[in-house]
């Protein structure tokens, strides 16, 4: 990061005293003199300049054309000048040019390039004229700049207009001395990637939740005063105000804001560490723009976000980046301007309605920033109306971090036509090659639409409208269509940390969500409402998403009078998926995959929401706690029996034993238990409770203690999987003490259950690298179990402090390796279940009313590392091309013959999963043990299914075939028992 020099007085003339830099246009560069040092600018700038930042160059590597032994390239990142580069000289001198080459590992947007001569007062080998070309690939170049340094040792900087690239490349064409030598030598060398301009801040109105009472000092003022030796800082004589602490700027009017700069105090008490940024129009009602922790150290800090335009931006200090105490100070707060980020962009589309004088609907329209106005497709000629599919591109003039969309659609009062519904969005560098982003299905409503994915570099952005979200015609509109952009951009993680896949848009928030047997598909509900919950008027937001096609298909299921949020969930032996409670507390709704449709079950004897229940060894089902709905307490366990469509209380099973020690009472004390379906009919209670329990379900049902789980405490949302049920084996990770405002546990313990009653071992890990909860537990065909979401302090209907670092977990070495962090949060009311091709659908969060920014209404799908080859490349499969009994006969203890394309190491079978609120009681693995055919027999191999349905617990199963490397193949479904 920026170090004690030159250019740190640079940026803070122009940080602190505002004056304006005169740039220019033209390339190659012209030099601007600063001092003894030179600063190239391309681009006009006709208000205050804060420098670009330095890149942080761990991990970079370097080569160049020849250097002298002891003055390797790798000097140039070594961050001090007292070692240099420098060409060979001896035993033969290598003549002009010189090129050296930085490799960034990923790709950024870059503006600025910096070179530090050798800083031993000799002048030998200073580099005068040169050029500065980037690349993506190290194949193809661009000239950025070109020019002649001066021949002295201070820094040297050139700026240049936003451009991707992963390589820079510095060539040296003469030297500086003018003496014809024809070695050079650099002593260090940075890129840079910058901000915006500032903001000016003359009607600035600043205010803190705390100030120093010293007269006329450390007022919340003083930090944006242009005066570095000045600070705002919290009370810190007498008593301290502990965190949060909040620093508040009112602008005077709504202006786009697209970063804010943080220049910490002279001392280093009140360092501001983790922070959030909220917006506001009103200075009442705070939307989360972004989060994150700066470093403990003196340098300027900033942070950038696509422009939003708003009054009001508030920071708030979550912790001393230090730990000194419970301070926060600020010795200069800026905000970057983000009014240039749209003003050159050009859309096209494949038609606009021109034709008629009372109605407006050209393409430009929806890039004004008036929401009055709409673009909208051809439709007064009725003889030659466009059809869907639609398209709106936007041409953003050069290449940006694209990282998401807002769509809204038209606001005419009453008028909801052209409103789209299925979508396709993708991005292109060169407006010839697409790759998509994100697609699904959009509410028909004239809300906002935000879609997020990973930063994808891009210069277009497409919009494809399929269909028209109220099936009204073929009309396609759109006051407003936004790229999301963020400043700089890294190429996603290495395929070793998985990779994220294309967002997918639902038209609800998915709180619930089921993978439905015999075809696969994604089964997501929310509630009454597609982003709210309450009120229990008996009905539910439901969507099918099918992974082969990408579609998303919205259905309102009113039939059997059942709001289905925060229910029991369970795959029954059929394959049927049975929902039990929730808002409407004493219903059953039963989905039928065959019919793709819902009936009614019987109802609970005691109605209850919050609860959870499990399949059973003999296809019955067991549900037991739920105070959140009906009667508070009480809610002892009760038996389904799908045969006869009864449930039945088990007074033997009462829940008093499951109880945590929330602060909240019973209304929160029996909720989301971690139950496991064992031998005759039994059920193992894991938590989230310390105590765990066995339950027995036959007749009146009995409870045995089954002691503590170790060293852990309550955890409350915290995740409990079976991934290896052949020999009992469970991992739990994190939770809370509380179910609300509290924070959380990184604890991680593997249960080991032996014969039902039994008390279990319990073996303590190392923690997980990330304190969670709210988040999902899924295993993976291999045994290991990828550990995704989750928030540092748990919190309802809030993304503070989210984890967005996934972490697997291996069960053969008990470690947690971090994953490739996912771009939207996914916290309180989020989704996860295994998919049938081994990759893992993660989905929802929020479920809290129009505006709330917890709303998530979409998925991501992870591709976990397995799919990978170590260069990066995708994996070849092995396929199952034969399987014998059919899918739907295949006895317990028999044996199955797999017929695959190639040798595999492994078999493992996965239960069909699903989940709400942290707990998936279906998902089961079983390794399966399995012989090979005879010499000659090809790839075939006789497969045996465990006889014990307390492991195979009746119903449908993925059946997946890894090969030696751990590859799994798309899994063949079979319904076993």
């Amino acid at each position: 990061m920026l170090g004690n020099s030159s250019h740190v007085v640079l940026f803070l003339i122009a940080y602190l005293v505002g004056a304006a830099v005169s740039l220019t246009h033209r390339l190659p560069s012209r030099d601007v003199r600063t001092g003894t040092g030179n600063e190239y600018f391309l681009s006009t700038l006709p208000v205050a300049f804060i420098a670009p930042m330095q890149l942080d160059r761990a991990g970079w590597t370097v080569t160049a054309d020849s250097f002298q032994p002891g003055s390797e390239p790798r000097n140039v990142l070594d961050r001090t000048g007292a070692t240099w580069w420098e060409t060979q000289f001896s035993p033969t001198v290598v003549p002009l040019p010189h090129n050296i080459v930085i490799d960034m590992k990923n790709s950024y947007v870059i503006n600025g390039f910096r070179m530090l001569p050798r800083q031993d007062g000799s002048p030998s080998g200073n580099i005068g004229q040169h050029t500065i070309d980037v690349s993506l690939d190290s194949n193809t170049w661009t000239r950025v700049a070109s020019g002649t340094y001066a021949n002295d040792q201070a820094r040297k900087t050139t700026y240049f207009q936003n451009v991707p690239a992963r390589y820079v490349r510095l060539t040296a064409q003469s030297t500086a001395e003018g003496r014809g030598y024809q070695y050079v030598t650099v002593g260090e060398i940075n890129v840079l990637s910058g901000p915006d301009p500032t903001l000016p801040r003359d009607n600035w109105k600043v205010t803190a939740d705390s100030e120093n009472p010293l007269p006329n000092q450390h007022r919340a003022v003083e930090a944006t005063d242009g005066a570095p030796t000045t600070y705002w800082s919290t009370q810190f004589d007498g008593s301290s105000p502990g965190f949060p602490h909040t620093f508040t700027i009112d602008q005077g009017s709504a202006k786009a804001v697209s970063g804010l700069s943080y220049l910490g105090p002279p001392t280093s008490q009140g360092r501001i560490g983790q922070y959030t940024i909220h917006k506001s129009t009103d200075g009442s009602t705070w939307t989360l723009v972004t989060s994150g922790t700066w470093t403990d150290d003196a340098e300027p800090k900033s942070t950038e976000f696509g422009a939003v335009t708003v009054q009001y931006i508030r920071l708030t200090a979550l912790s001393e980046a230090g730990n000194r105490g419970p301070w926060a100070a600020a010795a200069e707060i800026n905000l970057f301007d983000g009014s240039r980020q749209a003003t050159d962009y050009s859309v096209s589309v494949d038609s606009q309605e021109t034709t008629v004088p009372t109605e407006d609907g050209r393409a430009n329209n929806a890039l004004d920033g008036d929401p009055t106005t709409f673009w909208t497709t051809q439709w007064a000629n009725t003889n030659d109306v466009p059809r869907y599919p639609h398209f709106f591109r936007i041409d953003m003039k050069v290449p940006y971090s694209v990282k998401g969309l807002s769509y809204l659609p038209r606001q005419t009062p009453g008028n909801r036509q052209g409103n789209i519904g299925q979508h396709l969005i993708e991005v292109s560098l060169d407006g010839a090659s697409w790759t998509p982003v994100a697609r699904g299905s959009w509410q028909d409503d004239q809300l906002m639409k935000v879609v997020n994915w990973q930063g994808v570099l891009g210069r277009y952005l497409r919009l494809t409208a399929l269909t028209e979200a109220g099936n009204r015609g073929p009309w396609a509109a759109a006051a407003e269509i936004k790229p999301l952009i963020q400043a700089t951009y890294s190429a996603p993680a290495p395929e070793s940390q998985g990779r994220w896949g294309e967002t997918i848009d639902f038209p609800l928030v998915p709180v619930a969500v089921a993978l439905v047997p015999a075809t696969s598909e994604v089964l997501v509900w929310s509630a009454w409402n597609a982003d709210n919950y309450g009120g229990g008027n008996g009905r539910t937001v439901t969507a099918i998403y099918n992974p082969s096609t990408g579609i998303v298909t919205q259905s309102i299921v009113t039939n059997t009078q059942h709001d289905m949020f925060c229910p029991g969930i369970s795959m029954s032996k059929t394959g049927l998926i049975v929902v039990s409670g929730g808002t409407n507390a004493e219903k059953t709704s039963i989905y039928n995959p065959d019919t793709y449709s819902w009936s009614s079950g019987a109802q609970l004897v005691m109605p209850r929401g919050y609860q959870s229940q499990v399949t059973l060894s003999n296809g019955g089902i067991f549900t037991i706690g739920g105070s959140w709905a009906g009667v508070q307490g009480g809610k002892n366990a009760e038996y389904y029996d799908p045969t006869a469509n009864t449930w039945s209380l088990r007074p033997g099973c009462p829940v008093a034993p499951i109880l945590t020690n929330d602060r909240q009472g019973v209304y929160r004390q029996d909720n989301h238990a971690w139950l496991f379906a064992r031998q005759n009919r039994s059920v193992f209670q894991a938590g989230p409770s310390r105590n765990m329990n066995w339950f027995t379900t036959d007749n009146q049902g009995t409870t045995t203690p089954a002691g503590p789980r170790g060293n852990d405490v309550d955890a409350m949302n915290g995740i409990a999987v079976m991934y290896d049920a052949v020999a009992g084996k469970i991992l739990t990770v994190g939770g809370a003490l509380h179910y609300d405002s509290t924070y959380t546990s990184a604890k991680a313990h593997i249960i080991t259950l032996g014969a039902p009653n039994a008390r279990p071992t319990v073996t303590t890990l190392p923690d997980a690298h990330y304190a969670r909860a709210f988040h999902n537990g899924v295993v993976l065909p291999d045994g290991r179990v990828l550990i995704v979401g989750g928030v540092n302090y748990a919190r309802i209907f809030s993304d503070d402090t989210s984890i967005l670092y996934p972490e697997l977990f291996d069960p053969t070495t008990n470690t947690f390796t971090v994953m490739a962090p996912m771009s939207i949060p996914r916290n309180y009311h989020s989704v996860a279940i295994l998919l049938a091709d081994g990759t893992v659908f993660t989905g929802g969060g929020g479920l809290c009313g129009v505006g709330c920014t917890a709303n998530h209404y979409d998925a991501q799908i992870f591709r976990p590392p397995y799919l990978f080859n170590a260069d990066g490349t995708v994996a070849a499969r092995p396929k199952i091309t034969n399987l014998s009994p059919a899918a739907k006969n295949v006895p317990l203890g028999s044996t199955v013959t797999v017929t695959t394309d190639t040798p595999v190491a492994k078999f493992a079978m996965v239960r069909f999963g699903s989940a709400t609120h942290s707990v998936n009681t279906d998902q089961l693995r079983v390794p399966l043990t399995f012989t090979a055919a005879a010499a000659g027999g090809g790839n075939v191999y006789r497969v045996g299914v465990p006889a014990d349905p307390g492991v195979v617990v009746p119903g449908w199963w993925m059946l997946f075939a890894l090969d030696a490397r751990g590859v799994p193949s798309l899994a063949a479904t079979v319904q076993v028992g």
